[in-house]
């Protein structure tokens, strides 16, 4: 199984649309995904929704729905919010698929015959949002934990699993294979979870309080408990029993989870498949929550986030890195938007974002962007750069398959601020007036670690990376063992223009007190003098307004289309003093040598120039004359 790597999100639950929780568990398996792909595995991602069950109905019903209608409709939203984040898996499984529950009853059958299934009469606390029996030991103020209600007492015949029986196997499984949960806290849970006999598993319902689900081949009066039903996916997804890539991938077999299916995932399912007489997985990796104001994000609380709006706010490489660089895999982590612009702007616009554009500055600069050829070097801090990229590159690895992401991100960036001290140190711009050979090794290693660089953040941000690799002249596909060697780019390839991967972010409210500032700052005496050399450095020009438009959600900006010689657009916080309609056609004072910024999630490429007015609002700085559009202001 060494080159087979099989990884598997849950199967989504489809009472309700997808939100950030779980497009952060899909991105984090599509990045494992990507990295092992890299790494030379055969690699199987599987995902898909989970459909069955007493929560599928009862939302169905509210709705004024039928389940299968429900389950169509929300199964379709999380297959096609997958594209949308980049997440590429080789399936996408449902449960109502005829395959799977032709697996299902063969997998019921054969547990069945083998005397592990009973028919039996049992009353206990059943809490609907879990869709199981709960003991008492696991509620809390006599309610369910995970969703803070009473459970309902029932009482009825079922068809039970003898889960007990391999409790004392289990046990044993897991001491002796120390990674097969993994963070260990989980681990340790589990097994508090077996230090007492376990209930037998309930797995049935009677079609006469549920009918929504896979009949039980030896009694159509009932139907598989929605659990039962669920897990078995990870075998139906590759082939089993005799199709498919199941020979091949199941000894791989990693399932990523989020705490709250613990005990299904790692109680549940290996004795399940001790059970059918099928070996368990590799590894069950669970992560923690995503909170909103330390509270777990849930529709019924209403702080859900649509990681479609942050998406287009900025970017999917930037959303993508911030959901696996701030979450400590295994730990709950606080979502917050404005802790995402502050990573943004310090790890992607200045550290990652200004490392590419200066360098390719400097080559198009020294070499006419061609990258020229290196001496074999002794100096210090060349060795000292080939070592950190030799060593970043081997614990990231390391860490993605221990699968601590953020800390493979971390070493990444120990390798961005160490390239960006080497350029510092070493001084290409000097070295071009004194020492022209010594340059030609230095530019060549700074093109190189950013071969590094683009190959270690593929997996979380392939789109970036993409483009870094395309700008430096290296469009090869991405291969870890690249990685094994520093010095592999090739002299003599022609760099591309370097363009911003990631502009400056600027929250809104900071606009707004940088506004407050520039107020104040007008009314002290004395004002502050420079020269005309400093003035020079703006460039202001004459631009004519040719459509503007509200941004969506602020009463403030405007969104224009301006033509300054070129077409650019524009955002301004101007929304109160001018209409769209007031604006377009206007000729205005634009500053256009400005760095981009993004206000709300859209990009601004320059200023306009406005002042206060006596009644206290706004007015644009024109012209009194025909001024020609594109025009430098003196």
């Amino acid at each position: 199984m060494m080159n087979y790597f099989y990884i598997t999100t849950p199967i989504y639950y489809v009472n309700s649309k997808p939100h950030i929780g779980h497009v952060y568990t899909s991105i984090v398996a599509d990045v494992l995904a990507r990295f092992n792909r890299i790494s030379g595995k055969n690699v199987f991602f599987l995902t898909g929704t989970d459909e069955h069950g007493d929560k599928i109905v009862q939302s169905a019903k509210k709705l004024g729905k039928t389940a299968k209608e429900l389950a169509d409709e929300n199964s379709a939203l999380f297959r096609a919010i997958l594209p949308e984040m980049s997440v590429e898996p080789d399936r996408f499984i449902r449960t109502t698929d005829p395959e799977h529950v032709k697996v299902v009853q063969s997998i019921l059958q054969k547990v069945y015959d083998s005397g592990d299934i009973y028919f039996g009469e049992y009353g206990g606390n059943y809490c609907l949002g879990c869709e199981r029996f709960l003991t008492d030991s696991e509620l809390e103020d006599g309610k369910c934990p995970q969703h803070r209600t009473e459970p309902t007492h029932i009482k009825e015949q079922n068809y039970f699993f003898k889960m007990e029986k391999y409790r004392g196997w289990l046990i044993d499984h897991i001491n002796a294979n120390p990674d097969f949960i993994r963070p260990q806290r989980y681990r340790n849970e589990v097994l508090g979870m077996l230090r007492e006999p376990l209930d037998d598993l309930c797995i049935s319902r009677p079609k006469k309080r549920l009918s929504w689900g896979i009949d039980l081949p030896f009694d159509n009066d009932y139907v598989c408990y929605v659990w039962f039903d669920a897990l078995i996916n990870y075998v139906t997804g590759i082939g089993y029993p005799g199709g498919g890539h199941f020979s091949e991938y199941w000894g791989a077999a990693q399932h990523l989870i989020a705490k709250d299916i613990l005990k299904p995932h790692g109680v549940y399912w290996p004795t399940m498949l001790k059970a059918a007489g099928l070996e368990p997985y590799k590894h069950l990796n669970v992560h923690g929550y995503w909170n909103i104001e330390m509270a777990k994000m849930s529709k019924s609380l209403g702080n859900v986030i649509n990681p479609l709006d942050l998406k287009e706010k900025y970017g999917l490489d930037a959303f993508r890195y911030y959901l696996v660089r701030d979450m400590v895999f295994g730990l709950d982590s606080n979502f917050s938007e404005d802790a995402m612009i502050d990573r943004y702007n310090a790890d992607l616009a200045n550290d990652l974002g200004n490392l590419v554009n200066r360098s390719l500055g400097m080559l198009n600069k020294y070499y006419g962007g061609v990258i020229p050829d290196a001496d074999e070097s002794d100096n210090e801090e060349d060795i000292q750069l080939r070592d950190l990229a030799l060593s970043s590159a081997i614990h990231y690895r390391s860490r993605m398959k221990s699968i601590e992401m953020q800390n493979a991100l971390a070493a990444t960036w120990t390798l961005v601020s160490g390239l960006n001290k080497y350029i510092d140190k070493s001084a290409p711009w000097t070295l071009a007036k004194t020492d022209r050979k010594r340059l030609g090794s230095v530019m060549y290693n700074i093109m190189e670690g950013l071969r590094f660089i683009a190959v270690m953040t593929y997996p979380v941000m392939p789109d970036a990376s993409k483009r870094v690799l395309a700008m430096i002249g290296s469009e090869g596909s991405f291969d870890m063992d690249s990685l094994n060697v520093f010095g592999s780019i090739r002299a003599g390839v022609k760099t591309r223009e370097p363009k911003v991967l990631f502009p400056r972010v600027e929250k809104l409210e900071t606009l707004e007190v940088v506004a407050e500032a520039a107020k104040t700052e007008e009314k002290k005496e004395p004002l502050n003098l420079i020269d005309i050399s400093e003035f020079a450095r703006a460039e202001i020009r004459v631009g004519k307004i040719m459509s503007a438009e509200r941004v969506p959600k602020s009463d403030k900006l405007i969104l224009m289309k301006v033509d300054t010689g070129e077409e650019r657009q524009i955002v301004a916080g101007i929304g109160k003093a001018y209409t769209p309609e007031e604006l377009t056609g206007k000729k205005i004072a634009v500053v256009t040598n400005l760095k981009p910024a993004k206000l709300m999630g859209i990009e601004s490429f320059g200023m306009l120039l406005a002042t206060d007015t006596e009644e206290g609002g706004l007015s644009l700085i024109g012209f009194d004359r025909n001024a020609r559009v594109g025009a430098r202001i003196r």
